[in-house]
């Protein structure tokens, strides 16, 4: 994978504390981030997907203290899930705390993941704090796998981070855990049998 510059990701987390929208690679497609906890930056991103109101937005995190800022709780099979992996495509929906921007929120439930793309990773840490992890791509359209769709389907409406072109084929795996039990909302990248 190819890794953006340091002073690159330095600007861009600078530009999602002023409360922009910076395009990032994953380990799978190009993603949109901005503070995820800035409910102007949520509603400027939206926009600029054209994304409906009620499909909420996923968030990558970096790290315990980073978790506990967004979930009210963790279950023990959750932690299973993320030792075995995380950093990877697999995004957790978790119990929100009361306290989220609505826009992160689905059913009570809060959707993480951590990056396995080095600048996506990079970014987080720069930035301090959980950042958004949507697709880079108006809504309906195919996501974006490197830097110049990115640019040519939001024509500078974002900052964007050069960082190569991104694998693409399926998105990240999304799965919901409630107690004890694990249900997949989203078959993705990642299969993970549910017994």
């Amino acid at each position: 994978m190819t890794h953006a510059f340091p002073e690159e990701i330095a600007f861009a987390a600078e530009a999602i504390r002023r409360g922009e929208v910076v395009a990032y690679p994953t380990e799978t497609f190009y993603g949109l981030g901005v503070n995820a906890l800035d409910e102007l930056a949520l509603v400027r991103l939206r926009l600029l997907k054209g994304r409906d109101a009620d499909k909420p937005i996923s968030l990558l995190v970096k790290g315990p203290e980073m978790l506990d800022r967004l979930c009210k709780s963790v279950p023990p099979l959750a932690r299973r899930l993320m030792a075995a992996y995380w950093p990877g495509p697999l995004t957790l929906a978790l119990p929100a705390r009361g306290d989220l921007p609505p826009p992160l929120v689905a059913d009570g439930f809060v959707a993480v993941r951590e990056s396995s793309h080095p600048t996506a990773e990079a970014l987080v840490v720069a930035f301090g704090s959980p950042v958004t992890a949507t697709s880079a791509n108006p809504a309906g359209e195919p996501p974006a796998t490197n830097p110049e769709q990115v640019e040519d389907m939001f024509q500078g409406r974002c900052r964007v981070i050069h960082g190569g072109v991104t694998p693409g084929g399926a998105p990240s795996t999304l799965a919901r855990v409630r107690g004890g039990r694990l249900e997949i909302l989203r078959q993705g990248a990642l299969r993970i049998k549910v017994d």
